[in-house]
């Protein structure tokens, strides 16, 4: 290409620019409104802490009656367990255990024998 052939394109004028552009926070403006700003953001953070402890709290009791409930139904199986140990040796021993009639009966093994 020769220069000769080249086209100046013309640029507008910078000079003609508004001085209302410029970008970044102006000192002096809004200080009463990022007062109110944060005064606001403040009390939205205190009240999302105030529900987020709410929250926990619940949480926990649920885990703690969780908890709880669980170690009833430990107790109670404990306590099964123990009886079953009890009624197995008195029946190796050839005795039949106190409460155990009335299992088989609960259970229809007695009337079933009894049938044949």
């Amino acid at each position: 290409m020769d220069c000769d052939e080249m086209q100046v394109i013309e640029e507008p004028n910078l000079s003609e620019r508004k001085e209302t552009g410029k970008r970044g926070r102006k000192p002096g403006r809004k200080a009463s409104t990022e007062k109110v700003d944060i005064r606001a953001k403040l009390e939205r953070s205190r009240q999302s802490a105030r529900e987020c402890r709410a929250r926990k709290k619940l949480r926990y009791q649920y885990l703690e009656e969780l908890v709880a409930d669980r170690e009833k139904a430990v107790l109670a199986l404990r306590e099964e367990l123990e009886r079953l140990k009890k009624w197995s040796t008195e029946l190796s021993e050839g005795n039949i255990p106190d409460g155990f009639q009335q299992l088989l009966e609960e259970a229809g093994v007695l009337k079933q024998e009894q049938v044949m």
